[in-house]
């Protein structure tokens, strides 16, 4: 029952988060802005891993400890985000209103989703299963990722600024087409030991490369009509990604059972593939 608490806890702040980021940013400086705040929020989820760490190793905490410190940091959230005023009230618009003019918008999220999810699910699976690894290393490998990503965020955004979020979204694109396939096959082709340090490799590559969200972010601002429709239709986004997310997650588990692993990395290169000619059809009235 807590899980589910928390989970739709996170859930509804996934699209708030960043309505909130596009919101402090200036005219052309939103993807600086959001690669920034996820840059800060990188620094404290390693600090707070490492407070967990210490505490355990060398202070006696236990779990009631732990979660205690939890909660607290959502108290302080919470009276953060309560005392925050906004510019200017906004009416409430229609709730899950799909709207044909953004449906490039919707699709992209759609592909987000099923792309995410494979390696979410599936990639430390691999590692544990295939390559017999132990939890300190998937651990390790979320230390690496979460470290690079404090410095790779804020340039992200930054570029997300200066080159348009066509370029950013088709390199991810075309980025993640051979992550996914050096993830699937690597093992098939290499010998075991070059296999493991490439699939390290592409675990990490795709951890920063989940940050590229910010530019579908800064896409629908772009596109949007009333500036009000912005937080709706992120919500609208997050929603249509978990059902496609889900739905790939139960397929790509019977794929595994059927055909091995490398199938459904197979299919992630092919989503990762729709994905880079759908973000080459971007226009805004910005590129």
């Amino acid at each position: 029952m807590w899980l589910f608490i928390l989970s739709v806890g996170q859930h509804l702040f996934l699209p708030l988060n960043q309505s909130i980021g596009m919101e402090f940013a200036k005219d052309g400086k939103t993807g600086k802005r959001l690669g920034q705040l996820n840059g800060i929020n990188n620094i404290f989820m390693i600090l707070g891993s490492f407070v967990i760490f210490i505490g355990f190793k060398f202070f006696n905490f236990n779990f009631k400890i732990a979660y205690s410190l939890a909660a607290l940091c959502f108290i302080i959230s919470g009276l953060f985000l309560f005392f925050m005023t906004p510019d200017s009230p906004m009416p409430v618009r229609e709730k899950f209103k799909i709207k044909k003019e953004y449906s490039l918008y919707y699709w992209l999220c759609i592909l987000f989703g099923t792309r995410k999810q494979i390696f979410m699910t599936f990639a430390p699976w691999v590692l544990v299963t295939v390559f017999h690894q132990k939890t300190q290393t998937i651990a390790t490998l979320l230390t690496i990722g979460g470290i690079a990503g404090i410095f790779l965020k804020p340039l992200l955004g930054k570029a997300i600024d200066k080159f348009g979020e066509k370029v950013i979204l088709a390199a991810e694109a075309f980025i993640l087409i051979f992550v996914c396939l050096a993830y699937g096959f690597a093992k098939n082709i290499f010998t075991e030991h070059i296999a493991l340090i490439i699939t390290f490799v592409c675990y990490v590559i795709d951890q920063l490369l989940m940050s590229v969200s910010m530019a579908r972010a800064t896409y629908l601002r772009k596109i949007v009509k009333n500036k009000d429709e912005v937080h709706q239709t992120l919500t609208m986004g997050v929603s249509i990604d978990h059902i496609f997310s889900i739905s790939i997650a139960l397929i790509s588990g019977f794929i595994w059972y059927k055909f091995g692993y490398q199938f459904v990395f197979l299919i992630g290169g092919v989503i990762a593939l729709i994905n880079l000619f759908s973000a080459l059809q971007i226009k805004t009235k910005y590129s």
